[in-house]
């Protein structure tokens, strides 16, 4: 039995609010159960240094957590002068995962950053975080292309995670704080909405885990992204 009484193919309630800050030019907030993240796009019409006048785009992300996004207050990463390897980790899938789902050279020379700022944490904030930016960044390339400044919609595809594991010997989705903690083994899968691969981050936390469950766990995810990529689809 899980902890929150959820089956093992069961995914936390999942919902999407766009239109959530005044001057991003996309922004939303997603909640996965009690994670709860604010996503916003903000467009560049310049690229970075190291792009310029090769005609490519870049999409890149910025990853940070409120200091009582979780159950005791963690002091600002700014107020130590630097951030700490895990937020440099994961704002870094954020960007190679939303990369993946756009067409560089149709997005033309400007940069789009994504900002993912936790507001509450309970598990699974990475993926929540790809799932949110990725609608925040398909509303920033709308406004591109409403505004006829692009005329080829970069985006070739939806881009969603999920987290599943090894808990209690049951292979599971969309692990909270409960069941991450506990999980003999994790895995972040990032995906398309035509269920290709980007990404997958699998770790033995406490077990070993076998091939087969390795395959359990990527049909569960298959399944949770069908469940963020209709909520996405919802959202815009």
């Amino acid at each position: 039995m899980r902890p929150s009484g959820r089956q093992i193919g069961e995914m936390r309630t999942v919902s999407i609010e766009t239109g959530i800050t005044k001057h991003a030019e996309g922004s939303c907030l997603i909640k996965i159960g009690d994670t709860h993240v604010l996503c916003t796009a903000s467009i560049e019409d310049r690229p970075p240094p190291f792009l310029k006048n090769t005609g490519l785009g870049w999409v890149t992300a910025e990853y940070g957590m409120l200091p009582r996004a979780t159950h005791s207050r963690n002091r600002r990463e700014a107020a130590s002068g630097k951030q700490s390897g895990r937020t440099q980790e994961i704002q870094r899938l954020i960007g190679r995962a939303l990369r993946a789902g756009v067409d560089r050279v149709a997005l033309g020379e400007r940069q789009i950053t994504v900002d993912c700022d936790v507001l509450q944490a309970d598990g699974g904030t990475r993926c929540a975080s790809i799932t949110g930016g990725w609608v925040a960044l398909r509303l920033a390339v709308n406004k591109l292309l409403k505004s006829g400044i692009i005329v080829s919609d970069p985006i070739m595809d939806h881009v969603a995670a999920v987290s599943c594991g090894v808990y209690a010997g049951q292979s599971i989705l969309d692990l909270d704080y409960a069941e991450d903690s506990e999980a003999g083994t994790d895995g972040n899968f990032v995906l398309t909405g035509a269920n290709r691969l980007i990404e997958v981050q699998m770790s033995a936390e406490g077990a070993t885990f076998s091939r087969t469950e390795m395959g359990e766990l990527l049909d569960l995810a298959e399944a949770g992204i069908k469940t963020l990529v209709a909520a996405q689809k919802a959202a815009i």
